[in-house]
Protein backbone atom coordinates (compact mmCIF):
# COMPACT_ATOMS: atom_id res chain seq x y z
CA UNK A 1 0.00 0.00 0.00
CA UNK A 2 1.36 3.51 -1.26
CA UNK A 3 2.82 5.54 2.40
CA UNK A 4 0.62 8.33 1.88
CA UNK A 5 -2.70 6.06 1.69
CA UNK A 6 -1.57 4.06 4.44
CA UNK A 7 -1.01 7.50 6.16
CA UNK A 8 -4.53 8.70 5.24
CA UNK A 9 -6.71 5.49 6.43
CA UNK A 10 -5.08 5.58 9.82
CA UNK A 11 -5.37 9.12 9.72
CA UNK A 12 -9.28 8.67 9.08
CA UNK A 13 -9.74 5.32 11.76
CA UNK A 14 -8.13 8.02 14.51
CA UNK A 15 -10.62 10.86 14.13
CA UNK A 16 -13.21 8.00 13.74
CA UNK A 17 -12.54 6.14 16.81
CA UNK A 18 -12.36 10.17 18.23
CA UNK A 19 -15.48 10.67 17.52
CA UNK A 20 -16.91 7.82 19.34
CA UNK A 21 -15.01 8.49 22.50
CA UNK A 22 -15.77 11.85 22.62
CA UNK A 23 -19.55 11.23 21.82
CA UNK A 24 -19.93 12.43 18.75
CA UNK A 25 -19.91 10.42 16.02
CA UNK A 26 -18.48 11.94 12.24
CA UNK A 27 -21.15 12.47 10.22
CA UNK A 28 -22.11 9.47 7.23
CA UNK A 29 -22.55 10.53 3.69
CA UNK A 30 -26.29 9.42 2.60
CA UNK A 31 -26.01 8.90 -0.66
CA UNK A 32 -26.28 5.48 -1.30
CA UNK A 33 -30.40 5.17 -1.94
CA UNK A 34 -31.42 2.30 0.65
CA UNK A 35 -30.84 3.52 3.85
CA UNK A 36 -33.64 2.85 6.08
CA UNK A 37 -34.44 4.88 8.95
CA UNK A 38 -34.72 1.82 11.28
CA UNK A 39 -32.21 -0.38 10.37
CA UNK A 40 -33.42 -3.71 12.78
CA UNK A 41 -36.70 -3.21 11.53
CA UNK A 42 -35.78 -3.05 7.72
CA UNK A 43 -33.64 -6.32 8.59
CA UNK A 44 -37.01 -8.01 10.52
CA UNK A 45 -38.75 -7.09 7.32
CA UNK A 46 -36.53 -8.37 5.12
CA UNK A 47 -36.29 -11.93 6.92
CA UNK A 48 -40.34 -11.65 7.25
CA UNK A 49 -40.42 -11.73 2.85
CA UNK A 50 -37.47 -14.55 3.01
CA UNK A 51 -39.08 -16.32 5.36
CA UNK A 52 -42.95 -16.02 3.92
CA UNK A 53 -41.25 -17.33 0.73
CA UNK A 54 -38.94 -19.98 2.07
CA UNK A 55 -41.86 -21.67 3.92
CA UNK A 56 -44.44 -21.21 0.18
CA UNK A 57 -41.36 -23.23 -1.37
CA UNK A 58 -41.17 -25.98 1.20
CA UNK A 59 -44.97 -26.49 0.59
CA UNK A 60 -44.73 -25.98 -3.40
CA UNK A 61 -41.33 -27.18 -4.85
CA UNK A 62 -41.86 -25.09 -7.87
CA UNK A 63 -41.61 -22.24 -5.89
CA UNK A 64 -39.32 -19.66 -7.39
CA UNK A 65 -37.83 -18.12 -4.47
CA UNK A 66 -35.98 -15.60 -6.45
CA UNK A 67 -39.34 -14.37 -7.96
CA UNK A 68 -40.86 -14.36 -4.49
CA UNK A 69 -38.14 -12.22 -3.61
CA UNK A 70 -38.05 -9.52 -5.87
CA UNK A 71 -40.55 -7.54 -4.67
CA UNK A 72 -40.44 -4.39 -1.88
CA UNK A 73 -36.39 -4.60 -2.72
CA UNK A 74 -34.55 -1.47 -3.06
CA UNK A 75 -31.29 -1.62 -5.28
CA UNK A 76 -28.03 0.49 -5.14
CA UNK A 77 -27.57 2.26 -8.67
CA UNK A 78 -24.28 0.72 -9.90
CA UNK A 79 -22.87 4.44 -9.80
CA UNK A 80 -23.89 4.60 -6.06
CA UNK A 81 -21.24 1.83 -5.62
CA UNK A 82 -18.58 2.45 -7.71
CA UNK A 83 -16.21 4.29 -5.64
CA UNK A 84 -17.84 4.09 -2.45
CA UNK A 85 -20.18 1.95 0.12
CA UNK A 86 -22.97 2.94 3.18
CA UNK A 87 -24.21 -0.25 4.48
CA UNK A 88 -26.94 0.07 7.03
CA UNK A 89 -25.95 -2.88 9.29
CA UNK A 90 -23.07 -5.87 9.79
CA UNK A 91 -23.98 -8.78 10.40
CA UNK A 92 -21.18 -11.42 12.07
CA UNK A 93 -22.52 -15.12 11.58
CA UNK A 94 -21.36 -18.53 10.67
CA UNK A 95 -19.75 -19.64 7.04
CA UNK A 96 -22.50 -22.25 6.68
CA UNK A 97 -23.44 -22.15 3.14
CA UNK A 98 -27.46 -22.37 3.69
CA UNK A 99 -26.84 -19.31 5.57
CA UNK A 100 -26.24 -15.95 3.48
CA UNK A 101 -27.43 -12.59 5.62
CA UNK A 102 -27.95 -11.19 2.44
CA UNK A 103 -30.38 -13.89 1.18
CA UNK A 104 -31.90 -14.51 4.80
CA UNK A 105 -32.68 -10.61 4.91
CA UNK A 106 -33.35 -9.83 1.13
CA UNK A 107 -31.71 -7.35 0.99
CA UNK A 108 -29.32 -6.32 -2.12
CA UNK A 109 -25.41 -5.35 -2.59
CA UNK A 110 -24.30 -2.21 -0.36
CA UNK A 111 -26.89 -2.81 2.42
CA UNK A 112 -24.65 -5.15 4.72
CA UNK A 113 -21.58 -5.59 5.82
CA UNK A 114 -20.52 -9.30 6.45
CA UNK A 115 -17.88 -11.37 8.31
CA UNK A 116 -18.04 -15.01 8.51
CA UNK A 117 -16.47 -17.93 10.19
CA UNK A 118 -17.36 -21.35 11.36
CA UNK A 119 -19.23 -21.01 14.64
CA UNK A 120 -19.55 -17.51 13.97
CA UNK A 121 -16.88 -16.36 16.62
CA UNK A 122 -15.30 -13.17 17.50
CA UNK A 123 -11.86 -13.72 15.89
CA UNK A 124 -9.33 -11.16 15.93
CA UNK A 125 -10.07 -10.32 12.41
CA UNK A 126 -13.56 -10.52 13.11
CA UNK A 127 -13.35 -7.43 15.51
CA UNK A 128 -11.01 -5.75 13.41
CA UNK A 129 -13.14 -5.85 10.61
CA UNK A 130 -16.48 -4.70 12.77
CA UNK A 131 -14.25 -1.77 14.43
CA UNK A 132 -13.80 -1.11 10.55
CA UNK A 133 -17.74 -0.71 9.51
CA UNK A 134 -18.68 0.44 12.74
CA UNK A 135 -15.99 3.40 12.99
CA UNK A 136 -15.18 3.78 9.38
CA UNK A 137 -18.36 3.09 7.61
CA UNK A 138 -20.71 3.80 10.56
CA UNK A 139 -23.15 1.40 10.61
CA UNK A 140 -24.89 1.76 13.08
CA UNK A 141 -26.41 -2.03 13.57
CA UNK A 142 -24.56 -4.82 14.22
CA UNK A 143 -26.16 -8.19 14.35
CA UNK A 144 -24.63 -11.98 15.91
CA UNK A 145 -26.37 -14.39 14.34
CA UNK A 146 -26.35 -18.16 15.01
CA UNK A 147 -28.29 -20.99 13.05
CA UNK A 148 -29.81 -23.96 13.86
CA UNK A 149 -27.67 -27.06 12.98
CA UNK A 150 -24.15 -25.54 13.36
CA UNK A 151 -21.75 -27.90 12.11
CA UNK A 152 -19.09 -25.72 14.23
CA UNK A 153 -21.38 -25.78 17.36
CA UNK A 154 -21.56 -29.30 17.01
CA UNK A 155 -18.28 -30.61 16.76
CA UNK A 156 -17.52 -28.36 19.85
CA UNK A 157 -20.59 -30.44 21.88
CA UNK A 158 -18.07 -33.49 20.56
CA UNK A 159 -15.01 -35.35 21.30
CA UNK A 160 -13.63 -35.97 18.68
CA UNK A 161 -10.11 -35.47 17.22
CA UNK A 162 -9.77 -32.32 15.28
CA UNK A 163 -6.76 -30.67 13.36
CA UNK A 164 -5.14 -27.75 15.29
CA UNK A 165 -6.21 -25.24 13.25
CA UNK A 166 -9.82 -26.88 14.17
CA UNK A 167 -8.96 -26.97 17.72
CA UNK A 168 -8.15 -22.81 17.41
CA UNK A 169 -11.51 -22.45 16.06
CA UNK A 170 -13.22 -24.93 18.27
CA UNK A 171 -12.00 -23.74 21.80
CA UNK A 172 -13.85 -20.35 22.23
CA UNK A 173 -17.21 -21.94 21.58
CA UNK A 174 -16.62 -24.77 23.71
CA UNK A 175 -16.11 -22.35 26.29
CA UNK A 176 -19.50 -20.51 25.59
CA UNK A 177 -21.50 -23.20 25.44
CA UNK A 178 -21.36 -25.66 28.61
CA UNK A 179 -23.73 -27.20 30.31
CA UNK A 180 -26.16 -26.27 27.00
CA UNK A 181 -28.54 -29.09 27.00
CA UNK A 182 -28.95 -29.48 23.18
CA UNK A 183 -27.22 -28.44 19.88
CA UNK A 184 -29.87 -25.52 19.41
CA UNK A 185 -29.34 -23.76 23.29
CA UNK A 186 -25.92 -24.22 22.36
CA UNK A 187 -26.16 -22.03 19.72
CA UNK A 188 -27.89 -19.31 20.89
CA UNK A 189 -25.45 -19.52 24.15
CA UNK A 190 -22.12 -19.44 21.56
CA UNK A 191 -24.13 -16.26 19.90
CA UNK A 192 -24.39 -14.45 23.05
CA UNK A 193 -20.71 -15.46 24.16
CA UNK A 194 -19.49 -13.87 20.71
CA UNK A 195 -21.49 -10.64 21.86
CA UNK A 196 -20.14 -10.35 25.16
CA UNK A 197 -16.31 -11.19 23.47
CA UNK A 198 -17.03 -7.86 21.10
CA UNK A 199 -17.74 -6.37 24.21
CA UNK A 200 -15.34 -7.29 25.99
CA UNK A 201 -12.04 -7.25 23.56
CA UNK A 202 -13.50 -4.10 21.76
CA UNK A 203 -12.97 -0.67 23.41
CA UNK A 204 -14.56 1.29 20.45
CA UNK A 205 -17.37 -1.02 20.43
CA UNK A 206 -18.43 -0.62 23.93
CA UNK A 207 -18.19 2.89 23.82
CA UNK A 208 -19.93 3.50 20.37
CA UNK A 209 -22.95 0.84 22.33
CA UNK A 210 -22.54 3.52 25.31
CA UNK A 211 -23.11 6.47 23.17
CA UNK A 212 -25.75 5.78 21.12
CA UNK A 213 -23.87 5.19 17.92
CA UNK A 214 -24.05 1.25 17.83
CA UNK A 215 -26.52 -0.99 18.09
CA UNK A 216 -25.71 -4.32 19.20
CA UNK A 217 -28.10 -7.20 19.04
CA UNK A 218 -27.74 -11.49 18.94
CA UNK A 219 -30.20 -13.53 16.80
CA UNK A 220 -30.67 -17.06 16.06
CA UNK A 221 -31.91 -18.33 12.44
CA UNK A 222 -33.85 -21.50 11.96
CA UNK A 223 -33.50 -23.29 8.52
CA UNK A 224 -36.71 -25.08 9.18
CA UNK A 225 -39.01 -22.34 9.09
CA UNK A 226 -36.65 -19.58 7.54
CA UNK A 227 -36.88 -17.12 10.68
CA UNK A 228 -34.49 -14.90 12.54
CA UNK A 229 -35.54 -14.72 16.24
CA UNK A 230 -33.11 -12.33 18.54
CA UNK A 231 -32.00 -13.59 21.46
Amino acid sequence: MPLHRRKLLKTSAGLAITAFVGGQPAAASNSGSCQPRDPLKNLTEGNQRFCNAWQEAARNPSTNLGSELQNNRCFNAPQTLFNEQHPWATVLTCADSRVSPSWIFDTTPGELFVIRSAGNTAFDAAIASIEYSVSILQTPLVMVMGHSGCGAVSTAMGEAALTPSLERLISPIRSQIANSPDLAAAVRSNALGTAATLRENSTLLRQAETTGALKLVVSYFDLQTGAVTLI
